[in-house]
Formats: C-alpha cells, sequence, structure tokens
C-alpha cells in the first residue's frame, strides 16, 4: 500500500522516529515509546500519537537526554541530511548534552587501574573494610 504524500499529515510518532534516524528500526522506536523514554510536554506518549508540526518531545537515549521540536512530518526514511530536516533540537538541550559528555568524559580521567586488584590487595581491602566497620 503505498502511502501518498497528502497522508505526511497522519503520521505515527513511532514511523517518524524512525524516519528522523532516532532509532535504527520501527520496532525500537516503538519499544522506546513504550518504556517511557518519549515525551511530549511533560506526559508519555503512545506509539500512534500523531505528531504536528512545533510538538516538542523529550527523547532519551543512553545517558543522552535530547529536546526537539518537530519542523517538518514524513513517513519515509531518507538520508540523515534530509532527515536533520525533520527535527530542531533545543539551544538548552544542546548545552545540556555537551556539558553531560564533558562531566563523563571528565570522570572517566579520574579513575585508573591497573586491572583487578591481586590476592593480597583484596586481603588488603577486606582488612580496611572490616576495620572501618
Amino acid at each position: 500500500m503505498a502511502q501518498k504524500p497528502e497522508d505526511d499529515d497522519k503520521v505515527r510518532l513511532d514511523k517518524w522516529l524512525w524516519a528522523a534516524r532516532f532509532y535504527k528500526t520501527r520496532a525500537l522506536a516503538k519499544a522506546a515509546i513504550e518504556s517511557g523514554k518519549v515525551h511530549c510536554r511533560g506526559e508519555r506518549c503512545k506509539p500512534g500519537k500523531e505528531p504536528r508540526v512545533g510538538d516538542e518531545f523529550v527523547l532519551r537515549t543512553g545517558f543522552d537526554e535530547r529536546t526537539i521540536v518537530v519542523k517538518a512530518l514524513s513517513v519515509v526514511r531518507r538520508g540523515a541530511p534530509e532527515a536533520q530536516a525533520l527535527y530542531e533540537e533545543t539551544a538548552q538541550s544542546i548545552a545540556r548534552r555537551e556539558q553531560a559528555a564533558a562531566l563523563r568524559k571528565a570522570g572517566a580521567l579520574g579513575v585508573t587501574t591497573d586491572g583487578r586488584p591481586t590476592k593480597k590487595q583484596r586481603r588488603q581491602l577486606h582488612q580496611f573494610h572490616d576495620a572501618s566497620n
């Protein structure tokens, strides 16, 4: 069943997220929506919700949380440049993501280990924990 261009105003949220390349498959988009990782106006969405131009969605993927505004609707998955034209990420969202990434990177740099502790080091750890109790 081929969709006509005038049917683009009736698009499911899971299909739009897939077309906008937030998720690799519609099944993954649907699962993310159902598990509460997609919010519209502070409320959880359903996969069948019809997004409108101007709607604001909050998407959580991994460590990141994006706030996007719908600029156009599409039911067809195309190349990345065309998919990026379907939405716009808010400036606050970009700043929050960059700040969170910098904090994660800084935190990871502070922790350096030589791998698993040796048997002697484990004994010392246990003695230290037992002494502090």
